[in-house]
């Protein structure tokens, strides 16, 4: 069996789409004790937000940029 250090390296050089719907499949396979309602609430936003990206509606950012972001609109 691989250790999680072998299978993170491995799932790391997937392509992104690969990664992204892998990591679709992983919150998925999680239980969540929040009311079903708001889990399908994110649940569509999380896949509204995904088809944004991969049709280049919008333009991804690194979180770093995303925080560089937020900490500008702060301090104006």
């Amino acid at each position: 069996m691989r250790s999680i250090e072998q299978l993170t390296e491995e799932i790391l050089s997937l392509p992104s789409e690969l990664r992204a719907l892998l990591a679709d499949k992983l919150v998925e396979s999680l239980e969540f004790s929040a009311d079903s309602a708001i889990q399908a609430a994110w649940v569509t936003e999380a896949q509204r937000r995904r088809e944004e990206v991969r049709n280049s509606s919008v333009e991804a950012i690194s979180g770093e940029e995303a925080l560089a972001q937020v900490r500008r609109m702060i301090e104006s």
